[in-house]
Order: C-alpha cells, then sequence, then structure tokens
C-alpha cells in the first residue's frame, strides 16, 4: 500500500485526516508546516502528499510548487485539502500543480477517493 505524506498545523485536523489514511490501509508520514514536509517528501519519497493551504510561514499553495520545481518530488501527487472552498481556489491550486482538492468538512470517503485519483 502507498505511504502518505500529511501535512497541516492544526494537530487535531492532522490527526483526523492520518486516521482516515490508515484505516484505509496507508502509511502515513506527517509534518506539522511546510518546511518539515518539503525536507521530509525529499528524504523519505511518499507517494502522495495530502497538504493544507493555510500554514505560517509557507503556504500549501507554495509547497505545491516547491515540490513540482524539485528534481526528486516534481512528478510526486499532491491532494489539498483546504477550507477555502471557492472555483477560484480549486483552479488556483491546480495552476500550482495539485492533481486534487478536496474542501472541509470531507468525508473519510471524499478524502480516501480523492487520494486514489491520484495514486499511480
Amino acid at each position: 500500500m502507498s505511504t502518505i505524506l500529511v501535512v497541516d498545523d492544526t494537530l487535531s485536523q492532522l490527526e483526523l485526516v492520518s486516521d482516515y489514511l490508515r484505516q484505509s490501509g496507508y502509511t502515513v508520514i506527517s509534518a506539522t508546516d511546510a518546511r518539515e514536509a518539503l525536507s521530509k517528501a525529499v528524504e523519505l519519497k511518499p507517494d502522495v502528499v495530502v497538504t493544507d493551504v493555510v500554514m505560517p510561514g509557507m503556504s500549501g499553495f507554495e509547497l505545491c510548487r516547491s515540490l513540482k520545481k524539485h528534481p526528486v518530488t516534481e512528478k510526486l501527487p499532491i491532494v489539498i485539502c483546504s477550507s477555502k472552498n471557492q472555483e477560484l481556489d480549486r483552479l488556483w491550486a491546480m495552476k500550482q500543480g495539485a492533481d486534487a482538492y478536496v474542501t472541509k468538512p470531507f468525508t473519510r470517503e471524499e478524502l480516501v477517493s480523492a487520494v486514489q485519483s491520484v495514486v499511480a
């Protein structure tokens, strides 16, 4: 089964997403900010990244751009998980390189379906 890097600065949200993915059989690595996520993505080479957008320091959109520019992670599928639910937010995420977009609150099925849709 695939390994997923979950990035969220809100611990309760990080736990919820991680639990949903573990219940679905995935191995989960977690990071509480984008900079930590960048180094873990390069070092541990997960199969998918699931990231929040609004985080201190570096946003999920910036993380997305950085991952797509790095030779080790440029093909890494990214699922954006955000409370930003406008169509413009979704379009901007895709423009930054995101492969799927899930709005909060979401069900386990919505999250897992988004992850499955980007796993090769």
